[in-house]
């Protein structure tokens, strides 16, 4: 097992003396995945990689999904999505350029979610864009007893044209076709580690099906507020040459706004499940 260094009380981790320059082994492998399942966010610092080792290292945790907004993929490896507010030759290059990107699940609106998301950072800017992580099984395990038994085997409407006005430009037509939105449950079971967490998100959940829709949004606006408060949050400050991974089963995220003036550049794959794991459940 690599050594860690906690980077909350509760959930998340620095991955010491691992440089994927290296080809990691699969015993490397292995004890990543088994740090990965206990801490949920995990840290590699001092990396300095091309984007073939990202998509390599990346596909030993599970394929890796090709995400909707062609516009802002990597032209030599479209398993990486830019997040950036860089402009060449009179477009932008990445997705949700340097505005607040409120809380959610990557992908929840997939009928075969994502359950994990690897970003490396490219450019910085000097201050803000740090990340936030809310440990939503810590979430769902300090709810009442009464509101747990409330949601059980109740599903929430999960909706990426909700995000996009919110956060992000709008899609084109066959990229809406491409996303519709879905129904998930509000509790599910992570995949790999069999734990319950509260899987809804401020930006993509929109009604929990079936109920009133005044019930529906008290109990949203309570379950929102319940799970970022700080007890639950990991906040990541980027340096050059950080690394993260982290589990889109069981933590939900931000993202903070900075200077529109200063470049960002951060480079993404987002990993499937197993495909007998692959649905909520």
């Amino acid at each position: 097992m690599y050594e860690t260094r906690l980077l909350s009380p509760n959930f998340g981790a620095e991955v010491l003396d691992f440089r994927l320059t290296q080809r990691p082994s699969s015993e490397s492998i292995d004890s990543i995945k088994k740090i990965w399942a206990e801490y949920k966010v995990l840290l590699f610092r001092s990396q300095s990689v091309s984007e073939a080792d990202l998509v390599r290292f990346s596909q030993h945790f599970g394929s890796l999904e090709i995400h909707v907004r062609e516009e802002y993929l990597s032209p030599q490896h479209p398993e990486i999505l830019y997040v950036s507010n860089i402009e060449r030759n009179g477009r932008r290059i990445g997705i949700l350029s340097d505005n607040e990107v409120g809380w959610h699940y990557d992908q929840i609106y997939l009928p075969k979610p994502a359950v994990g998301s690897l970003l490396m950072t490219d450019t910085l800017p000097s201050d803000g864009g740090n990340t936030e992580f809310s440990d939503m099984c810590a979430a769902f395990d300090a709810l009442p007893q009464n509101i747990k038994n409330k949601l059980d085997g109740c599903l929430a409407n999960q909706s990426y044209e909700a995000f996009n006005q919110a956060y992000s430009v709008p899609t084109n037509k066959k990229q809406k076709s491409q996303s519709p939105d879905i129904q998930h449950p509000i509790i599910r079971r992570h995949p790999i580690t069999d734990r319950k967490a509260l899987y809804l998100c401020p930006g993509m959940t929109t009604q929990i099906v079936g109920w009133d829709s005044t019930e529906s949004s008290e109990m949203l606006d309570f379950l929102f507020e319940w799970t970022t408060r700080p007890e639950f949050i990991y906040s990541h400050e980027w340096q050059l040459g950080d690394m993260l991974l982290w589990d889109n089963a069981c933590t939900m995220h931000r993202r903070d706004p900075f200077d529109p003036l200063q470049e960002r550049l951060m480079k993404r794959t987002t990993i499937l499940p197993p495909e007998h794991l692959a649905a909520p459940y």
